[in-house]
């Protein structure tokens, strides 16, 4: 296990995180107004960020994931008012219940519901569509409504 190069600083405060999931990914933003001397060090089983914001406040959050995360296809990108942390998951489509490895729930983690899809059944709702329009398509093809038109006489220059 690697050794964080980031340390934790003596006074520090967690900063506010919201993070949805997705089929390959995992979305992390940390609530930050203006965040400089940002630090992300992305592990294959947690994520340390430390940084300051515009009143040089320091914050400081140590995440243990629920599952493993590619770290080489893993990013961080920092904006305005937040730090956006994108996550590969190692296992794609399988959901994550919950950000951290522990059930425990720490106040500043929140699930990010304006984001948030339950994407785990959109593959069988989009199968079951599909199915319906091979059917109907089926029908049609099977009431013969007549001869098939001749385009012999149509033009090439569309």
């Amino acid at each position: 296990m690697n050794k964080s190069k980031i340390a934790r600083p003596e006074v520090s405060q967690p900063a506010h995180a919201l993070w949805f999931d997705r089929k390959k990914y995992v979305t992390i933003n940390f609530v930050v107004q203006k965040p400089t001397n940002v630090q992300v060090d992305i592990q294959p089983d947690k994520m340390i960020l430390c940084c300051k914001n515009d009143t040089d406040s320091v914050f400081y959050n140590e995440l243990h994931f629920y599952d493993k995360v590619q770290i080489h296809d893993s990013r961080e990108r920092v904006h305005e008012r937040t730090i956006n942390v994108l996550l590969r998951k190692m296992k794609p489509d399988v959901a994550w219940p919950r950000l951290q490895k522990d059930p425990a729930k720490p106040s500043w983690i929140s699930v990010d519901f304006d984001n948030w899809r339950d994407w785990e059944h959109e593959e069988d709702e989009g199968k079951a569509e599909y199915d319906q329009y091979i059917d109907m398509i089926q029908e049609l093809a099977s009431e013969n409504k007549g001869a098939i038109p001749d385009m012999g006489d149509l033009s090439d220059s569309d």
